[in-house]
């Protein structure tokens, strides 16, 4: 059997080595060609493998039986495509989603320092509340802080399940936890994408944040989109910043990625290029996962475990007394594991070297070793035991004493 896995793809070699020949390749390089005489395929969001590719790999005969993304997003992949050839699909769901989290929360505590404010009191409306967004909400509220959730597919869902008085006429939402979207932009602090890109139908979400809504926006606003990039007209927000300057944008994600727009990076508040999820643990568990369906897709047992694959993080306790209020406490123990302003940081200085394209890419070849906020313990004294409900509430791993 006859592997193809995307250079950048972490334990590529004990997951996928057993099973067959692996060939390793630049993920943006793969293309129609490289699958002439590949079994199965391993890739992330970067390769694009669309109808056309997967059509003419197959006209030059093309054994591909198995495609595989270690990621939670699967719109750049054909699935209606992948189908028609009879080849299995497989992704990560959630793989990455505990480190997208960790970054939202890192960022948003800092664009609240940055700002000489507390993000205690302030209400954050969280748009899709899928893997990420049902994480986000669920530790926001751990900590104290108002949610309000915007996911329509969700909301026609959850009512569609519980409507049953056929004479009640008036449909709302009032007792469920779901807002729609303009609701959020004219009542919450905060704005946190993290949508699927869809483009058609009645809950497209390409340029879900249009002109009109960027326009709308109320001045003040922190803006973060660590979902897809298209879901934000990125020249409406551009347009604003420049005549405006009144919102904390923080992107993660981004327009015609890597290519990416260097002036609306150079005025948004926080650039980093699309690593949220890039913790170790993150890839790893993505790697699992798809190596978990590939055995299965075989008919074979599993080759290694998650625990195998994980090494021990080199930082694994913190001890704080009294004297720390408690989002201080929690920036310090979130940079301890994770400070953002590194990857913005890192961003600035490649695309200043390199063109946007080939800087973007690089910081994210070389992204450096990550670990996830519930790697920390973090120990408190019988002086500093109320820090303990934000500190868990924020994903650490939180002991006591006395």
């Amino acid at each position: 059997m006859k592997l193809l896995v995307d250079a950048n793809i972490p334990a590529s070699e004990p997951c996928f080595a057993p099973l067959g020949s692996v060939r390793c390749q630049p993920g943006r390089e793969i293309d129609a060609e490289a699958l002439a005489d590949v079994d199965a395929l391993i890739i992330r969001s970067i390769t694009r493998l669309d109808a056309e590719t997967i059509e003419a790999a197959k006209r030059q005969g093309s054994p591909l039986s198995f495609v595989g993304t270690c990621t939670i997003g699967t719109d750049h992949v054909d699935m209606n495509a992948l189908e028609a050839h009879g080849i299995r699909f497989a992704s990560a769901p959630g793989c990455n989603a505990e480190p997208v989290v960790d970054y939202v929360l890192s960022a948003l505590l800092l664009a609240m320092e940055r700002r000489g404010e507390r993000l205690f009191g302030k209400r954050v409306g969280v748009v899709g509340v899928g893997n990420v967004g049902g994480r986000l909400a669920a530790r926001l509220e751990a900590m104290g802080i108002e949610v309000w959730r915007c996911d329509p597919p969700r909301a026609e869902q959850q009512y569609d399940q519980t409507f049953e008085a056929r004479a009640v006429e008036t449909r709302t939402f009032e007792n469920q936890a779901f807002h729609d979207l303009d609701s959020l932009m004219a009542e919450c602090d905060v704005l946190c994408l993290h949508t699927p890109l869809v483009r058609d139908g009645i809950h497209a979400t390409h340029h879900l944040l249009d002109a009109r809504r960027v326009d709308a926006l109320c001045p003040g606003t922190v803006l973060l989109n660590a979902g897809r990039g298209d879901c934000i007209d990125g020249e409406a927000l551009k347009r604003r910043l420049v005549e405006q300057g009144d919102l904390t944008v923080l992107l993660d994600v981004w327009e015609n990625e890597p290519a990416i727009d260097t002036e609306l990076a150079g005025l948004v508040d926080l650039a980093t290029p699309h690593i949220a999820g890039h913790s170790l643990e993150g890839k790893l568990r993505g790697t699992w996962q798809i190596h978990q369906q590939l055995v299965a897709h075989l008919g074979q047992a599993e080759q290694v475990s998650m625990a195998e694959l994980t090494p021990p993080a080199a930082l694994r306790r913190i001890e704080l007394d009294a004297g720390l209020e408690p989002e201080e406490a929690l920036r310090l123990c979130m940079r301890a594991i994770y400070d953002p302003r590194r990857d913005h940081d890192h961003l600035a200085s490649a695309m200043r070297h390199l063109t946007p394209a080939r800087g973007f890419d690089a910081c994210r070849a070389s992204y450096p070793l990550r670990r996830e906020f519930a790697t920390l313990e973090v120990a408190l004294s019988s002086m500093a035991v109320e820090l303990s409900p934000w500190l868990a509430g924020a994903g650490f791993r939180v002991t006591t004493s006395g």
